[in-house]
């Protein structure tokens, strides 16, 4: 089984979603021997936003017209779709950044989302082609969204990332979150606390098997 581990906050070792998804790959690694993992940190290597250099992929450019900026736009494209159309399993850290994802993240997913390849358009519409994978978001927030209906309206992280995956036709998404992180250090703490009991409770069975509450 591979497993795609993707992190993409700047933080470093302050990042609450990075220790969340580092919890969730070994989590996931002691309950499914033979797991191979394949690590990809956003933040030290990111591909650059689309361009007219970089949507090559997209436009059907002729490979004999490309210029060598472009081949190599082109080759980093080929390189992360292929990585993740690879993964059984995709671990994706997640920090909300100004109510969505940070800008690593969303650069990724533009590479990743292409015609043909994650998704085509047919005469019924579009049509996800990567699904059959189970994707885990280990997701940080510095407030409280899930539970606040005043605030939920601003979430365009997680709901983002659900949308995007749902129409790469990947129904297996399950969230493990910290929310209220910056709310104070008794906040925190509780937060984590229930995300690592979150983690030890549903990444140790299939997702079809843990408690409903558990798989938000």
């Amino acid at each position: 089984m591979k497993l795609l581990h993707i992190d993409s906050s700047p933080l470093g070792g302050n990042s609450v979603s990075r220790q969340l998804s580092q919890r969730v790959v070994a989590q996931w690694r002691a309950t499914h021997t033979g797991t191979v993992v394949e690590y990809l940190d956003l933040a030290v290597d990111t591909p650059t936003h689309l361009s007219t250099d970089s949507l090559g992929f997209r436009l059907g450019l002729d490979a004999a017209n490309l210029t060598d900026i472009q081949r190599r736009e082109n080759e980093v494209s080929e390189r992360l779709v292929s990585q993740f159309l690879a993964a059984e399993v995709v671990v994706i850290g997640a920090p909300m950044y100004n109510f969505s994802i940070p800008t690593q993240l969303k650069a990724w997913i533009d590479r990743v989302a292409q015609v043909g390849r994650t998704f085509a358009y047919t005469d019924k519409g579009p049509q996800g082609l990567a699904g059959g994978k189970k994707v885990i978001i280990a997701s940080s927030r510095g407030g409280v969204y899930s539970t606040n209906p005043a605030l939920a309206g601003l979430d365009h992280q997680e709901s983002y990332l659900k949308a995007v995956l749902g129409f790469f036709g990947i129904t297996d998404v399950q969230v493990i979150r910290a929310e209220g992180v910056a709310m104070g250090d008794a906040a925190k703490a509780q937060a984590l606390n229930a995300a690592h009991l979150a983690i030890k409770a549903s990444v140790a069975v299939p997702a079809n098997e843990a408690p409903a509450e558990l798989a938000a």
